[in-house]
């Protein structure tokens, strides 16, 4: 296990705020460069204005294994679009140097292995950090494989994430728990990513395993997409994904323009039902 001293992260501050206001948090995952780059700094600015709490941006890949048919589609669309890594790193540095609030809202690459590897883990850190992103998620290494990894991304105060599953024991989610900085990410049912009407039985279960092995915050993903489901995981999760639902609302959208419009509408739904009842829980003391 790494122990070394690092500063809080700016998404550690963002989870203690929201842990401080007794308020559950909203994690907004957009693909990268669909349609276009310029299009997607429009839709991060967008849902960070209305309260989006974390940004997850997808770096396209052509090979993906957890993504289900709606995301796939996206990365699709960016890489014929010319998407690249590099590409995904210059757009954050625009993110920052906007004038809006997404200029100070946590960022987080929600990557495969293979790109980070093509680039080099000494110059990914670098450049990752210099460009303002603040954690990474590779969601195919496994925290076995992740020693260099995590050394090189947290000497660059990067937060390692790493995701934990239904099918995860006891024993695993300690194991993830230990190599996860910034927060925890549960997948709340087996299979890729997609929007579902109703949450899993067996999440409540997962949650309270996972809570007794981390102090860190929990952020629950796959098939999260409706003001119902965030307000069910108020109390038991300290922030929810939304993916699947916002990259769609960018595919049937007609412009860049209404689907910011779209993003907007539905991230305001989605933090109200974050902020008001069964999502509101006491603060902390």
């Amino acid at each position: 296990m790494i122990t070394e001293s690092r500063r809080p992260s700016r998404i550690s501050r963002r989870f203690a705020e929201l842990r401080e206001s007794g308020e559950m948090g909203i994690v907004a995952y957009i693909t990268a460069g669909d349609p276009s780059f310029a299009g997607t700094l429009k839709f991060v600015i967008a849902v960070a204005e209305v309260g989006a709490d974390v940004i997850e941006l997808g770096v396209p890949f052509s090979d993906p294994l957890a993504d289900g048919p709606t995301i796939q589609r996206a990365s699709e669309r960016a890489l014929k679009a010319g998407a690249t890594l590099a590409g995904v790193l210059d757009l954050v540095r625009k993110i920052r140097k906007s004038n809006s609030a997404a200029a100070e809202v946590p960022i987080i690459l929600f990557s495969y292995y293979n790109p980070i590897f093509q680039m080099g883990l000494e110059k990914f850190a670098a450049a990752t950090s210099e460009a303002g992103v603040d954690g990474v998620l590779a969601t195919d290494l496994t925290p076995e494989e992740s020693v260099e990894y995590r050394r090189i991304l947290h000497a660059q105060n990067l937060d390692t994430i790493f995701l934990g599953a239904p099918t995860s024991t006891d024993e695993r989610l300690v194991q993830i728990a230990e190599v996860s900085s910034g927060f925890l990410y549960l997948i709340s049912r087996t299979g890729v990513t997609g929007a579902k009407d109703s949450l899993p039985d067996e999440l409540p279960s997962l949650l309270r395993r996972a809570r007794m092995v981390t102090e860190l915050p929990i952020a629950v993903g796959f098939g999260i997409s409706q003001p119902g489901h965030v307000s069910v995981l108020g109390g038991l999760a300290d922030a929810a994904v939304i993916g699947s639902s916002l990259v769609s609302e960018i595919e049937k959208a007609a412009s860049i323009e209404a689907g910011a419009s779209a993003l907007t509408a539905r991230i305001r739904l989605l933090k109200q039902a974050a902020q008001t009842g069964m999502s509101k829980r006491e603060a902390a003391p």
